[in-house]
C-alpha cells in the first residue's frame, strides 16, 4: 500500500471533512484544493468494486485498475496542491456540535471541520441463491439478466437488457419462478427485440474456470452455461449509521437525500454524493457529483467568513 501524506502539517479544524476515498471522495477534495480549503480525506480501504479488475467510462482511465486510479489521484492531488490530507482510519461517529462536525475514528481520535461531506457509496445486497456472492463481480455483467430486485421493474430490466443485447446476440431474462413477470416482460419485449424469457427458478450458480462464464442449476435438476449474466442487486449505504447519528432524510429509496443542485443534505453544511446519493451508482456520475458537492462545500465555508448565507442555501430558499 503506498504512502500518500501531504507536506503540511494537519489542521485542528479542517475547512472539509471527506468520509470516502473512492472516485467520489477522490474528485471532492480535488476541487476543494482548488479553492485552497483545507481537507480531510478518511479512507476505509472497503471497496464496493474490490474484486473489479478494471473500471470503465472514465477518460484515460477505461479498463484501468481502481486502485491504480485512486493512487494516482491521490498523488496527483498532492503533488500540486498542499491543503488535502489522507487518513486510512475508518469513522466510526458523526455529529455536530455547534457550527463544527466532529468525527470520531476506530482509534477514538475526534476530527474537526466546518463542513462535511458524506462519499461513503454503498453495499450491494447479495441475492439468497447459492453461489450467488461467489460469482458477483466476475461472471456476471452481461448476456442474461436477471430480473429480480432492483431489476424488477419492466423498464429498468429492458433497459438492462438492450444494453447486453449489444454485445450478445441474444439475451435471456431470467424471472427466478416469477411466472407473472415473465408473461409481462415477453409482452413488453415485442417481436424485434432479441430476448428470451426463462421463468424457472434458480437453484445455485457455479462460477466458470478462471472466473469466466457460469453454469446455472435449475429446481428442475436441468443447467444452462451462460458467459455473463448482469444483475442489479438491492443496496444499503455502506455507512448508514452516520446518516442516522447525523439524523440525516433519506430517498424512499434508502439513499441520502441531496438537494440540487450541490448535494446539500437535510442538515446545513453537510453534503452527501456519489452512490450514496444517486440512483445512477457509476463511477463518472461519482465524480461529477462530488464535485458538485465540492462547490458547494467551498460555498458554504466561504459564506461563514462574511456572515452571509451560501449559494444552495440561496437557491433552496428561492425553490420554496
Amino acid at each position: 500500500m503506498a504512502a500518500f501524506t501531504s507536506k503540511l502539517a494537519l489542521p485542528k479544524v479542517a475547512d472539509a471533512l471527506v468520509v470516502g476515498g473512492g472516485p467520489a471522495g477522490l474528485a471532492t477534495a480535488l476541487t476543494l484544493a482548488r479553492n485552497v480549503h483545507t481537507t480531510i480525506v478518511f479512507d476505509s480501504r472497503s471497496y464496493r468494486n474490490a474484486r473489479a479488475d478494471h473500471f470503465h467510462m472514465l477518460p484515460t482511465w477505461d479498463r484501468k485498475s481502481p486502485i491504480d486510479f485512486r493512487d494516482a489521484a491521490k498523488k496527483n492531488t498532492l503533488d500540486n496542491y498542499g491543503t488535502v490530507f489522507y487518513q486510512d482510519v475508518t469513522i466510526q461517529r458523526a455529529a455536530k456540535n455547534g457550527e463544527l462536525f466532529e468525527l470520531t475514528d476506530q482509534y477514538g481520535k475526534v476530527w474537526q471541520g466546518r463542513t462535511l461531506c458524506l462519499a461513503t457509496g454503498i453495499i450491494d445486497i447479495p441475492v439468497d441463491i447459492l453461489g450467488f456472492t461467489e460469482c458477483w463481480g466476475y461472471s456476471i455483467a452481461s448476456s442474461g439478466v436477471l430480473a429480480m430486485d432492483d431489476l424488477t421493474p419492466i423498464p429498468i430490466a429492458l433497459h438492462v437488457a438492450r444494453n447486453a443485447a449489444q454485445m450478445t446476440k441474444t439475451v435471456t431474462l431470467y424471472t427466478h419462478g416469477h411466472a407473472a413477470l415473465a408473461s409481462e416482460l415477453e409482452a413488453a419485449a415485442g417481436p424485434l427485440a432479441p430476448f428470451m424469457v426463462d421463468s424457472r427458478r434458480i437453484a445455485q450458480f457455479v462460477l466458470g474456470p478462471d472466473r469466466t462464464g457460469l453454469t446455472m442449476h435449475f429446481e428442475d435438476g436441468t443447467a444452462r452455461e451462460e458467459a455473463f449474466l448482469a444483475h442489479k442487486p438491492k443496496s444499503k449505504l455502506k455507512s448508514d449509521f452516520l446518516a442516522q447519528q447525523l439524523g440525516l432524510e433519506l430517498t424512499p429509496q434508502g439513499d441520502v437525500k441531496a438537494n440540487g443542485p450541490f448535494g446539500e443534505t437535510s442538515l446545513s453544511g453537510c453534503f452527501a454524493a456519489g452512490d450514496c446519493a444517486s440512483f445512477l451508482k457509476t463511477a463518472p456520475n461519482a465524480v461529477n457529483s462530488d464535485a458538485n458537492s465540492a462547490a458547494g462545500l467551498a460555498s458554504h465555508i466561504q459564506s461563514r467568513m462574511y456572515g452571509q448565507r451560501s449559494l444552495s442555501e440561496a437557491m433552496q430558499q428561492m425553490g420554496k
